[in-house]
């Protein structure tokens, strides 16, 4: 008897009939068997096809991911943070610091956040470029990210270019901006270590956010220049370059800090077209609105901000940068203003959109807030990540002491002494040193570079001098507070008179957009009223 079972294969069980009682002949017999024999042939024919199909999938996928890892290969990526221009913005801040050497956070200074970012990036190649107030810069950079110091740059490596005169006429300039500054060290690009660099990351050293340069999507989409971009409401769009996108993201235009009926239109510097009809195409382009929803944004954010606005933060194809320096825009000094806007008419531009946490630290009043928008409830940034740890100087300080003291909406950093005193809404700096009955509010206070010991805090006092820190019964307002300020008893800073500018340095002070900012080292005596 025989059988034909769930899988279409036949069995024998008694000669000459079927499961089911039907009789057959031979015939039918080897019929039944050349059935079966077509069937398991089907059946091996179809296994076999979707085993090669999945072979194909797999080595598919293998390519891909393979493709996509190379796409976020970091070894392949440079970074070159522009150590800023004199800072006279953020002055008296950068009156004996560069930009990035600006303390922020308590305990970080501005250079902290690219070099951190580059870190968690995974890119380990970084150059430095400085030249106004050097020294505290560059001893920080030394300190904080030498190959001992706990950050592995592995084969990387982390120099500092400073600005430097050579032989020629043109090697007596110093930077003459953005673009120079990196032309003038152009040839280290092909240096026998950037043999395997694809890509350079242009960064800016005094701006605060937290970001990973490799999402930047640059070489999936193909691009020859990347720009990160945010969107922007009126208020602050005339303060940075902005840029007219098409439905893709590709920029088509692209204009540093345009003001009045230039900033409604985003006018560029004119192009030189030989087409009219490709004028007239431009200037129709113009006069759109530029439709941030291309970039991701919900339609209530884009009318919100209906700017794009450049972060100044820059991806170039290795070669591409090179030729724009050198060959294509040999005398441009500057990228927002010069180099960006006139590659846009030549070269795949793409912006690569940032909408999270970014500020500009350009002013004093900028600083200050965003100093003080740390101590928020929750915090627009924050630099307690653990994933991507914000790096610094290790200074091997102890945890701050505080005795009988109230600290409402601050921030305190390591190794302080705050003795019966309040402190509300402020950032306090390391090694900082407060008395008793001090109140500090809306106060950003930078700390110190030393401690005093009690025997010489005692001399001093002793001769009518005054110790570093604040001394008791001291009230403070509004005001940044530089390192190693010595504040006596009795004073009171908070700027009751409204003034929004003023020059006091002869009294160790100077007023910014209301802001008081007392000098570096500078003593205020006791009882003194500002």
């Amino acid at each position: 008897m025989a059988a034909l079972s769930t899988n279409s294969q036949v069995s024998l069980s008694v000669a000459g009939r079927l499961s089911n009682g039907m009789d057959f002949c031979k015939g039918e017999f080897i019929g039944m068997r050349l059935l079966r024999k077509k069937r398991k042939f089907g059946c091996k024919q179809n296994k076999l096809t979707v085993r090669m199909s999945l072979i194909a999938d797999l080595a598919s996928e293998a390519k891909f991911r393979d493709l996509e890892l190379q796409r976020r290969d970091p070894s392949s990526v440079l970074a070159v943070i522009l150590g800023g221009g004199a800072g006279t913005r953020l002055f008296p801040l950068t009156k004996r610091r560069a930009k990035p050497a600006v303390p922020i956070g308590g305990a970080y200074r501005l250079i902290d956040v690219p070099m951190s970012n580059c870190i968690n990036s995974g890119i380990n190649k970084v150059y430095i470029l400085t030249q106004f107030n050097s020294a505290s810069l560059n001893r920080h950079l030394a300190r904080a990210y030498n190959m001992g110091n706990g950050v592995n740059f592995g084969d990387g490596y982390v120099e500092v270019l400073a600005a430097t005169q050579t032989s020629g006429e043109e090697g007596k300039r110093w930077f003459q901006g953005t673009a120079d500054a990196v032309r003038q060290f152009d040839w280290l690009f092909e240096d026998p270590r950037s043999r395997e660099i694809e890509d350079v990351v242009i960064l800016s050293g005094d701006h605060l956010y937290r970001m990973d340069y490799m999402d930047f999507s640059h070489r999936k989409s193909g691009a020859d220049i990347t720009i990160s971009c945010l969107p922007m409401d009126d208020s602050r769009a005339s303060d940075f370059g902005l840029m007219k996108i098409d439905s893709k993201g590709r920029v088509l235009f692209f204009s540093e800090k345009p003001k009045g009926d230039d900033l409604k239109a985003l006018v560029v510097p004119e192009p030189h077209f030989n087409n009219e009809f490709a004028v007239m195409i431009m200037h129709r382009c113009l006069q759109q609105a530029v439709d941030t929803t291309v970039l991701g944004l919900s339609k209530e954010e884009a009318a919100k901000k209906p700017y794009i606005a450049s972060m100044g933060v820059y991806v170039f194809k290795k070669e591409i940068l090179l030729n724009l320096l050198r060959w294509r825009f040999p005398t441009a000094n500057d990228f927002g203003s010069e180099v960006i806007p006139a590659s846009a008419q030549e070269f795949f531009i793409k912006a690569y959109l940032f909408n999270d946490y970014w500020e500009d630290i350009g002013t004093i009043r900028s600083f200050f807030e965003a100093n003080l928008a740390l101590t928020a409830h929750p915090p627009r940034f924050s630099f307690y990540d653990a994933a991507k740890p914000m790096y610094t100087s290790k200074r091997n300080l102890p945890p701050t002491k505080i005795d009988r003291s109230k600290v409402v909406d601050s921030i305190i950093s390591h190794g302080s002494f705050l003795d019966n005193c309040f402190i509300e809404h402020s950032v306090v700096g390391i090694r900082s040193r407060i008395s008793p009955d001090v109140h500090l509010k809306d106060t950003v206070m930078l700390g110190a570079d030393f401690y005093e010991t009690d025997a010489e805090r005692a001399s001093l006092l002793s001769e009518g001098r005054v110790p570093v820190g604040i001394g008791e019964s001291t009230k403070i307002k509004d005001c940044i507070i530089d390192k190693n300020a010595r504040i006596g008893k009795n004073v009171v800073i908070s700027n009751s008179e409204g003034i929004q500018e003023a020059d006091r340095s002869s009294e160790g002070f100077y007023i910014r957009s209301g802001i008081i900012v007392i000098l570096k080292n500078w003593t205020i005596h006791d009882g003194t009223v500002i």
